[in-house]
């Protein structure tokens, strides 16, 4: 794999990481708590990390080819991000004193995210489309190796937008809590419109 070939793929998975969804919307309520950016994005990318493993070890054509397994994954993971985001709303305003804005610890947060990106069904396409156009079958690296190095420029690429994004809603939003009320029942509102969006796609197919 060249350098070219690796630069077209930053910039195509750029565009996608830049494009607002449930990673966002959970970077952002994150982002309204005390010190909970760095596990939310850690879980985020821990989902993203286990999407790679299976890339690398040829499981996600399987896992995608397979009708079953692809509606399962998708009424988990609709319904997971509706759960989420259910909670989100409830708790608009938990960016006040006690800076619990979600409302766990560090490693519930984690957890919580990597069920974000992990549970998500277009992750799975991500790394099922995206990654295999960019594989050169006929170089010198094998497949698992280019497929692990897209992998983890995905999720390196992932870590510093979610970060830059959490961080944002921390030094901007904290300090007006209005806008950060605001903020956060819409990142609630995203997670659920998503997640029904997933599920009504999944059931009209």
């Amino acid at each position: 794999m060249d350098a070219t070939t690796l630069a077209a793929f930053l910039a195509v998975d750029l565009l996608l990481v830049f494009t607002p969804g449930a990673d966002w919307a959970f970077a952002i309520a994150a982002g309204l708590g005390e010190r909970s950016v760095v596990p939310a994005v850690a879980g985020l990318i821990a989902g993203y990390a286990g999407y790679t493993l299976l890339a690398v070890a040829g499981l996600v054509v399987i896992v995608a080819s397979s009708p079953t397994v692809l509606t399962a994954l998708t009424v988990a993971g609709a319904g997971y991000l509706v759960w989420l985001g259910w909670g989100v709303l409830r708790r608009p305003a938990a960016v006040a004193a006690s800076g619990e804005a979600m409302g766990s610890s560090h490693a519930r947060i984690m957890l919580k995210g990597a069920g974000t990106s992990g549970l998500n069904p277009k992750a799975l396409l991500l790394y099922f489309s995206l990654f295999p156009q960019f594989v050169d079958t006929t170089g010198g690296w094998p497949v698992a190796a280019q497929t692990g190095l897209l992998g983890t420029v995905h999720m390196a690429a992932c870590a510093l937008v979610y970060l830059a994004v959490g961080v944002f809603a921390r030094t901007v939003l904290r300090t007006r809590p209005s806008a950060a009320r605001t903020v956060t029942r819409a990142s609630g509102a995203m997670m659920i419109a998503i997640g029904a969006f997933l599920l009504m796609e999944r059931l009209a197919g």
